[in-house]
């Protein structure tokens, strides 16, 4: 088995959505005071912070994330316009909790009822939407359901689109992540709504309840939650260079506790962390040297890229090995995997990536053959 390794200055680069992250040491790190947390890089998806995120948690206003998912995805698909009008039922006009304070019997277009729900978390607007676009809140809610199941929210459960207190609603911090995750990718085009700071309806102004907003940490959404059950929660978003980071936290006791620990994390996690790119996509990695071929050599290809995510501080002991049996003997398809790279970190996990012969070697004829195992006989391998 022959093994080359290399250091991080003789790789290439590259984008791509393999990570090298995830062990306890580095998901770990810091400390939180939420009682459920996950940061996430989002170009790789790994974990810079875990805190119980797989453990199912009442979301509050953070499931109306779900909501403008399902209103999103409608707009795009051309099933609905923003300057379509959806009638405001008494149900919706009664609704408690942070309103938006729409009128009983009147019309308003969507554009104007989605930043009813982003920007002024408002319940009201969020059961107009729902009515209108599936009947029933409960019909909307059990859509919400079969649908976050569909794009890999695997644990979460709706029966309402607000977000209002109900044992049967649930959300885990991974499924927030994952779920903010397709809203940046899926709709670029609407995702711009999350960063509006305030919105004025029925001539009462209400400011974004999301405090990164105001704050000069590369912040552009998404959504704030609260409930006595709850305590306060955020999934948020930024970007710093090219980098983005997805925030979850949620337990926290107070506005005030919410703000800080959201801003200190975000900053923690850009600060310590960077993305590595260490192959580009179709790169030669290096030749491997062929046995009875019409070639002597065949390029090592990565199909796919590889980046990583790293602290700064595993970045200068990462190591990169080529692996594979050598000599290769032909033939030798092209695609064919004959060899990997085994990327290794302290405290983290390592990650193989396969290498494909980047062209077809044909094996050599009779006469061919028997040349080739004279010269090995005489010199040996070379």
């Amino acid at each position: 088995m022959n093994q080359i390794f290399f250091r991080l200055p003789a790789v290439g680069l590259f984008l791509a959505a393999l990570w090298l992250t995830g062990a306890p040491h580095l998901a770990n790190a810091l400390e939180t005071k939420a009682r459920e947390a996950l940061l996430i890089d989002l170009e790789t998806g790994a974990p810079l912070l875990e805190k119980d995120a797989d453990t199912p948690m009442p979301p509050a206003s953070m499931s109306k994330i779900m909501t403008v998912f399902m209103v999103f995805e409608r707009l795009k698909d051309g099933r609905l316009s923003l300057d379509d009008e959806l009638p405001v039922s008494e149900k919706a006009w009664k609704m408690g909790g942070s309103k938006m304070f729409v009128r009983v019997n009147t019309k308003v277009r969507v554009e104007d009822l989605l930043r009813g729900v982003i920007v002024q978390s408002g319940n009201d607007a969020c059961i107009v939407l729902a009515e209108g676009l599936a009947g029933t809140e409960e019909a909307f809610a059990e859509a919400m359901t079969q649908r976050a199941r569909e794009i890999g929210l695997t644990n979460s459960n709706f029966v309402n689109a607000t977000g209002w207190p109900d044992p049967n609603q649930w959300m885990t911090p991974r499924d927030l992540a994952t779920l903010a995750t397709r809203i940046i990718e899926m709709f670029p085009e609407y995702y711009r709504y999350f960063s509006e700071t305030e919105f004025t309806w029925s001539d009462i102004r209400q400011s974004n309840r999301n405090p990164l907003l105001f704050k000069s940490v590369g912040a552009d959404g998404l959504k704030t939650g609260h409930t006595e059950e709850a305590g306060y929660g955020l999934t948020a978003s930024a970007v710093q260079g090219d980098r983005r980071l997805v925030l979850v936290l949620n337990g926290m006791s107070s506005q005030r506790e919410r703000a800080e620990e959201s801003t200190r994390i975000l900053a923690w996690g850009f600060r310590e962390f960077e993305n590595y790119s260490l192959v580009k996509q179709g790169e030669a990695v290096d030749d491997a040297l062929v046995w009875l071929g019409d070639k002597s050599s065949v390029p090592l290809v990565a199909p796919d890229g590889l980046t990583v995510t790293l602290s700064r501080a595993a970045r200068s002991k990462m190591k990169v090995k080529l692996v594979y049996d050598s000599p290769v003997p032909a033939p030798i398809e092209a695609g064919q995997v004959i060899a990997k790279l085994v990327v290794t970190a302290p405290d983290t996990t390592p990650v193989e990536i396969p290498l494909q012969a980047g062209e077809a070697v044909e094996r050599l004829g009779m006469f061919g053959r028997l040349t080739a195992a004279v010269q090995y006989l005489i010199f040996g391998a070379s």
